[in-house]
């Protein structure tokens, strides 16, 4: 629960016109048992990690929506696999996430651990003036 305290902060930004929110998925409750909402930043750093995170037919009726990058941590690691991870993870995010301006996207091999570090540094539609950075390990399980 601690690698994700940064996302549930809450971040209400008082310049903005639309306000994003997003139902938290670890499910905390509220004081008034009610499920907690993230909202403006926080939500689109949510959705950038779930679509980095997401494998084809995982979303129901839409297989199109994924970053699919599971099946090529069982390959080796190499400068080109990192860089196809970074590009399969880019081409997500641009088409399936409105909300975030992707600056860049970085993939960096740990081959004594044997896993990624994927680093995505985005501009918010509604905040375009803070860069926000979502980094995430990715590593296969088997």
């Amino acid at each position: 629960m601690s690698a994700y305290k940064d996302a549930q902060a809450n971040n209400d930004i008082s310049r903005n016109v639309k306000q994003y929110r997003d139902l938290d998925l670890f499910f905390s409750k509220k004081s008034n048992k009610d499920v907690n909402k993230v909202t403006d930043i926080e939500a689109v750093k949510r959705s950038v990690r779930n679509l980095v995170l997401l494998n084809s037919y995982e979303k129901p009726f839409h297989p199109e929506i994924a970053g699919d990058v599971r099946g090529l941590l069982f390959e080796n690691m190499t400068p080109l696999t990192s860089a196809v991870i970074a590009r399969k993870i880019q081409d997500v995010i641009e088409n399936f996430e409105p909300r975030a301006r992707l600056t860049g996207v970085q993939a960096i091999p740990n081959f004594d651990r044997n896993l990624y570090q994927v680093t995505v540094y985005f501009y918010v539609v509604n905040a375009p003036t803070e860069l926000v950075e979502v980094t995430q390990l990715l590593e296969r399980l088997r």
